[in-house]
């Protein structure tokens, strides 16, 4: 979790720019049931204008920002696109 946070993550600030309007990460820590483990290790919420503005923003920097996934987990990352509804 730390090379994650100090290390990936301004990586991609920098290359994503003022496209990339907000992160957050979550650590996860539990599952629903009691003593169960969390379904992830951590969840990074990127937040852009639209779509369009992560596809222009990230795809010119996809092979710097997806090779560097090796240096914090050996899981396949799970990407999702999605509209913040509240």
């Amino acid at each position: 979790m730390s090379y994650y946070c100090s290390k990936h993550i301004p990586m991609v600030r920098e290359l994503l720019g003022s496209a990339l309007l907000g992160v957050t990460v979550d650590e996860g820590i539990a599952g629903m049931t009691p003593g169960s483990p969390a379904a992830f290790f951590a969840l990074g919420h990127l937040t852009f204008g639209s779509v369009n503005a992560f596809q222009e923003a990230f795809t010119p920097h996809a092979a710097q920002i997806v090779g560097d996934i090796p240096n914090y987990t050996d899981a396949e990352p799970t990407i999702q696109i999605s509209t913040v509804k509240i």
